[in-house]
């Protein structure tokens, strides 16, 4: 049975071979065949370190895995919280069929925008957005063998302004892979869990580290997707794991399907160790991105390398840290390029009432010192998560100072508040802030003042939103932020626009419904 298995496995080596130029996936595939034949090997081996099935099952309820409790970066699970197995959806029928996995939601969200600063132009805008997505997966029954397809569409009405693909991509599949899972490649971690191989190939979207450079951008409507690569061992409940990426990110076009970008290469190796989590969890990570010539820039030729760390844990039951630092190497045209970041939120959560928390978050992300001169220091955020920046998505993850101060609590069981006030400055002001005048995307947008006489101030002011259960199946969240401007906003609007306003005021409540817990009540 064995030697029939590596037969197939070196047979769908060598058929998948053919949709790479290069030889990776048949090497990744053949290292996968021969986990799989030793993984049988490696059981007999340990026999004498295995207990019996119950305790195992006991044993395997235990996690090394503790979240980091840092406001707005948890992580996007795989597959997605709106998915459930077949089994557990209440329908008799269907009681037994454990390895099919279903989903579909719809999320509508309302929104009031008044001189929002990112547009070109200062008004009030209306918009209603409105995202459905559609999951099926196939597991456990044929594997190794894996194969999960999402669909999403996304599309906005009720807007003055132009479309763009942040809100915009019509009937797009946003994963559509294919993947080989070995449950036991490895031996068990000491809580008895086991350690999985698994290899994946085709679209996806995750998450990775706090979400900042690695997101799939759940607040925007549409999604960030790559083509390519995803490899693991180990799985969160390890005290260890390590997560290989080798992937082309897509172009979202908003009425056709999605195309890859060839000139752009994205590749990550991100190491978690999670012995002592109770206390520290440690993730240590290296990103890589090659972005060559295009029709939009025939010149570009871009090389940038990302080491980072983030460690976070728990110093008592009640206080909780979070602390990311990221160091930027490479060439950016013709340019050294030299940038870094650093973040850090520690918090306090009382454990009476309404469990309030309390937390202070510091960031500090690097930008152009000078337009001038052969070094480019504005950081790269890949392919990040923005809203924990800013509630209204008026902050990137490039050329900021944003302290915050911020408080959690959960008025009831099913309801979750937070309150905050932000504070922002140019990390350089002789460098852009990247998304005033920026959406849709302006190459010439007065956005930055190379001469630095604009100030450094972007601007200021609270934000907070309510999130409840309205019934089983249904989901809501209200949301209210307000920004004052700063020196360096108004100056630009002034240069812009020949006038400047206060400032700017957003709204919106948004309702997700999760169809598959509809069903559970019929």
């Amino acid at each position: 049975m064995r030697t029939t298995r590596m037969k197939l496995l070196y047979k769908n080596a060598i058929q998948l071979n053919v949709l790479t130029d290069k030889g990776f996936v048949f090497l990744m595939l053949l290292f996968s065949a021969f986990v799989s034949n030793a993984q049988d090997t490696t059981q007999v081996q340990s026999t004498h370190l295995q207990k019996d099935t119950t305790t195992n099952k006991t044993e395997e309820k235990k996690s090394f895995y503790v979240e980091a409790g840092s406001y707005g970066t948890k992580r996007i699970p795989t597959p997605p919280e709106y998915v459930k197995t077949l089994n557990t959806i209440g329908i008799k029928r269907f009681e037994n069929v454990s390895w099919l996995d279903i989903g579909l939601d719809n999320r509508t969200r309302f929104e009031y925008r008044a001189n929002d600063i990112r547009r070109p132009y200062l008004a009030s805008d209306y918009p209603f957005l409105f995202r459905t997505r559609a999951y099926i997966g196939i597991k456990e029954i044929v594997d190794p063998f894996r194969f999960v397809l999402e669909v999403s569409d996304a599309f906005r009405v009720n807007s003055k302004f132009a479309r763009d693909n942040r809100d915009f991509n019509r009937v797009e599949p946003i994963s559509l892979y294919a993947e080989l899972h070995f449950k036991k490649a490895f031996r068990q971690d000491p809580y008895g869990n086991n350690r999985p191989f698994f290899i994946r190939f085709g679209r996806q979207n995750f998450e990775f580290l706090d979400r900042r450079l690695i997101g799939s951008n759940q607040w925007r409507n549409t999604t960030n997707t790559f083509n390519g690569f995803r490899a693991a061992l180990g799985q969160d409940k390890n005290d260890w794991q390590l997560d290989l990426l080798a992937l082309k990110p897509l172009v979202r076009l908003m009425t056709k399907l999605d195309t890859t970008d060839r000139q752009t290469q994205f590749g990550a190796a991100i190491f978690h160790w999670r012995r002592w989590s109770r206390i520290i969890t440690i993730d240590p990570y290296l990103l890589y991105l090659r972005q060559t010539k295009n029709e939009q820039d025939p010149t570009r030729d871009r090389r940038i390398y990302n080491i980072g760390t983030r460690i976070y844990g728990y110093l008592t039951r009640e206080i909780n840290y979070d602390v990311v630092y990221n160091q930027q190497l490479g060439r950016d045209n013709n340019k050294k390029h030299r940038a870094y970041s650093f973040t850090a939120e520690v918090g306090y959560r009382f454990s009476y009432g309404w469990k309030p928390r309390f937390s202070l978050f510091y960031g500090y992300v690097s930008g152009d010192r000078n337009p001038d001169d052969n070094v480019n220091n504005r950081f790269e955020r890949f392919f990040g998560f923005a809203r924990p920046w800013s509630a209204d998505d008026y902050v990137v993850m490039e050329n900021i100072i944003a302290p915050k101060a911020r408080v959690e609590f959960e008025p009831g069981k099913k309801i979750k508040a937070d309150v905050s006030y932000s504070f922002y400055w140019l990390a350089s002001k002789t460098d852009r802030f990247n998304n005033l005048f920026n959406v849709p995307t302006n190459e010439h947008a007065e956005n930055r003042d190379k001469t630095g006489q604009s100030g450094k101030f972007l601007g200021h002011g609270p934000d907070g939103r309510i999130r409840f259960e309205v019934l089983k199946f249904m989901k809501s969240a209200v949301g209210y932020s307000l920004f004052f401007n700063g020196t360096f906003v108004k100056n630009r609007q002034e240069v812009a626009l020949n006038k400047s306003a206060w400032g700017s005021s957003f709204f919106y409540i948004e309702t997700l419904i999760n169809f598959p817990e509809i069903l559970k009540l019929l």
